[in-house]
């Protein structure tokens, strides 16, 4: 069994399909297959069932899977030990991030991490909260970035420091367009567009508008911002979404934002990781980047 083995049979199992698999590892389908029969020839079980939707793994598979995780969660706790004989000039560093702050916040900062720290391979994964959160606990990220989360069992919360606001987004030929707020009850009569579950920017206006006893009605779930934003730009509805995300488009005058009245939606994007994993030297310095709004607030 080699660590190559393991890294495509824990690609296949992560994306469920040999197609998306060998485009995440540059190689080709025939090279992963064949991984996977000396895989499978070695351990003497079936790792994967073919569906009509894909692969999963079968019981075997997800036994193999767990332990896969904490061999490469173990390679690269020691990767990061012996990065810290070196002190910041070499290293790597994978940050999960949900979708706000991976797509409209973190860009920046990284770009500035690596002025700082180039011997260091940062790279950003992003998806929903929820998957992000899983992500920590499974060993898979060394940082997670969300906003609004619950802390898991087994994670820990090492910073706050970046302040977001959910702005009413309305399309600039909405009769609200031109108006700085509205009462919070007229929300009731318009169709609201809203992420997907597991968006911790749905959890955070959910409480938000349930804590303020304000009604609405959902007319569309859509799974990524910039696709609420488009929708929102084409008359279907209005919604909630981070000041940070619309800078452009509020700007250029293509959006508007307005307060529904007494309720601002506020509030921070946190840096998460499991307290089963040490913090490398690097992953140190990006919490530290990361922390320093929250000290000047």
């Amino acid at each position: 069994m080699t660590l190559r083995q393991l890294e495509v049979f824990l690609a296949i199992a992560r994306a469920q399909s040999y197609r998306q698999a060998a485009e995440a590892l540059h190689t080709s389908q025939p090279a992963l297959s064949q991984h996977v029969r000396e895989l499978e020839g070695e351990l003497g079980v079936r790792l994967f069932d073919r569906l009509s939707r894909g692969v999963v793994p079968t019981e075997a598979g997800r036994l193999l899977e767990e332990r896969a995780k904490r061999v490469f969660a173990t390679l690269t706790d020691v990767r990061d030990v012996l990065g810290e004989l070196q002190g910041l000039q070499r290293g790597s560093l994978l940050v999960g991030a949900s979708t706000t702050p991976g797509i409209y916040v973190l860009p920046a900062v990284i770009g500035e991490f690596r002025r700082r720290y180039p011997g260091i391979d940062l790279r950003l994964r992003i998806a929903n909260s929820r998957v992000i959160e899983e992500a920590i606990r499974a060993h898979e990220v060394d940082l997670g970035v969300v906003g609004g989360h619950g802390l898991a069992p087994g994670g820990e919360c090492l910073a706050a420091g970046l302040p977001d606001e959910l702005a009413l987004i309305v399309s600039p030929r909405h009769r609200w367009a031109r108006r700085r707020e509205v009462a919070a009850a007229d929300l009731a009569n318009e169709p609201l567009l809203v992420r997907e579950e597991g968006s911790a920017t749905r959890r955070v206006t959910e409480r938000a508008l349930e804590q303020a006893g304000v009604g609405w009605r959902v007319s569309m779930e859509l799974d990524h911002t910039e696709a609420i934003k488009q929708a929102v730009m084409a008359g279907l509805g209005v919604a909630f979404v981070s000041v940070h995300a619309v800078r452009g488009e509020l700007a250029s005058r293509r959006l508007a934002a307005i307060r529904l009245r007494r309720l601002r939606i506020r509030r921070h994007f946190h840096v998460i990781h499991s307290e089963a994993r040490t913090l490398s030297v690097g992953a140190r310095a990006l919490v530290a980047m990361l922390s320093v709004p929250a000290k000047r607030g």
